[in-house]
């Protein structure tokens, strides 16, 4: 027994990848931006306190004396200059180093004097370029010596390294270490992250959203189509099948009515001439069914104008005799201003003959069918609704109603109502089925107006 192919379905494969790919870009993106703009504002800290530290040593001739020889010890005015650049705002700690990188003033006192371990950001700033570097508690557990005694209260703080250079510019005297927390620069950060965040979900919504509406409609029309080719290739299987049916009945019937008519031309006996009228009379009506099973499965006639009220009452006498036999009451309610429609009058009229043949079989011993038809709200469509009080369909039946070789009888064979579907749309119209368990049938006849 062969499994079924597993069914691809466009849409959720799109809307799981899509959502999967737009989030890990944007969460990428936001990220790489939140990095890009922290180090560069970062860095802008550092130039600001190098060029805020280069004019006061420029303006300071302690400070330039204390620099030019860090071996005579601190004069007490260097000491006063020093003790500025450990009030700057947000600043944890001071440290001055010599060319040698001993740590020659500091604002704890303990420190001065003292070299420390390996120390890759100082050994740049001594070549005269400014370093800056962020770390976390973390890391500063793990780090430097120099972080002895450093009281921390935020998670981050940052090193900034200042080369001091003689007035030329062109020898490095020395090194200023600021350890800082700048909470204010900080604030920026994670409020400029958040709404990078925002605007990166927002917008990666936007984009899922409407990359997802389209693919989910193309997606619809795909399968739409899909369908339709479906149909059209069961209608011409179908159209196949009638022709081989009608040319094997065809000969046989024509032969058996032949004979009926040489009985009646060479008999005079009453008794068996009205059979063979019964024969004549059967064979005329299955040829007839034959033309209009073929004129079915094949492209029907333009549409015309028609009087839809006349046919209507014409299709509902027509089966008068089996309503009666039955048992079922049918009423009829048709405006008397009804406008003319556009359609082909043979298609409509079987349509109307395979939609009341299935009302009739839906409904029991003294059931009810109710015709009537109005004009839509915007004038440009007719549509007739015909009701029944059968059993209904479940939601799964009302869906595959309409499908060739789909039926709910016993004895039925699902053609018919298929075949008034394909009649309709090709005249324009559209045929729709409202239906629930326990509250009957309504089939909606709509047609153009012409």
């Amino acid at each position: 027994m062969t499994s079924s192919p597993v069914r691809f379905r466009l849409s959720r494969w799109f809307g799981g990848l899509a959502l999967l790919l737009i989030t890990g870009i944007g969460a990428a993106s936001v990220s790489l931006l939140g990095w890009f703009v922290t180090e560069r504002m970062l860095w802008q800290e550092g130039v600001l306190t190098r060029d805020f530290v280069h004019s006061l040593i420029l303006v300071e001739q302690p400070l330039q004396a204390f620099f030019a020889s860090p071996g005579e010890g601190v004069p007490p005015q260097a000491e006063a200059s020093l003790a500025h650049f450990s009030r700057m705002p947000d600043v944890l700690r001071t440290n001055v180093y010599g060319p040698d990188r001993t740590l020659i003033w500091s604002s704890d006192a303990t420190l001065i004097g003292r070299r420390f371990g390996p120390n890759d950001e100082l050994d740049l700033a001594l070549t005269g370029a400014v370093v800056v570097e962020h770390k976390t508690k973390a890391q500063r557990e793990v780090g430097k010596t120099e972080y002895v005694s450093l009281a921390q209260p935020e998670d981050l703080f940052v090193e900034i390294y200042v080369p001091v250079t003689d007035a030329t510019g062109s020898r490095v005297l020395g090194a200023i270490e600021f350890y800082k927390n700048p909470r204010g620069l900080m604030g920026i950060l994670a409020q400029l992250r958040q709404y990078l965040w925002v605007g990166a979900l927002g917008f990666g919504a936007l984009m899922f959203a409407v990359l997802f509406g389209l693919v989910r409609r193309a997606d619809g029309i795909m399968r739409d189509q899909e369908q339709r080719l479906v149909r059209q290739e069961t209608f011409a299987v179908l159209g196949e099948m009638s022709s081989a049916v009608a040319h094997a009945i065809r000969n046989p019937l024509a032969a058996i009515r032949s004979s009926a008519e040489l009985i009646l031309e060479t008999t005079s006996d009453r008794a068996s001439a009205e059979p063979a009228r019964d024969i004549v009379a059967q064979s005329d009506r299955l040829s007839a069914w034959l033309r209009q099973w073929l004129t079915d499965t094949q492209p029907t006639a333009q549409p015309a104008l028609l009087a839809l009220a006349p046919l209507v009452e014409a299709c509902l006498q027509a089966v008068a005799r089996d309503l009666q036999r039955r048992g079922i009451e049918a009423s009829l309610s048709l405006p008397s201003d009804l406008p003319t429609v556009r359609a082909d009058e043979r298609a409509v009229e079987q349509v109307l003959h395979s939609v009341l043949s299935n009302a009739m079989e839906a409904v029991s011993q003294g059931g009810r069918i109710a015709l009537a038809a109005d004009r839509s709200g915007d004038g440009r469509r007719v549509t007739l609704k015909l009701s029944d009080d059968g059993p209904g369909m479940t939601e799964a039946e009302r869906t595959r109603v309409g499908e060739p070789f789909f039926t709910t009888k016993p004895q039925g064979l699902g053609v018919g109502l298929a075949l008034a579907r394909r009649l309709l749309e090709r005249q324009g119209g559209q045929l729709r089925i409202d239906s629930a368990p326990g509250r009957g049938t309504v089939v909606s006849i709509s047609l153009l107006v012409a």
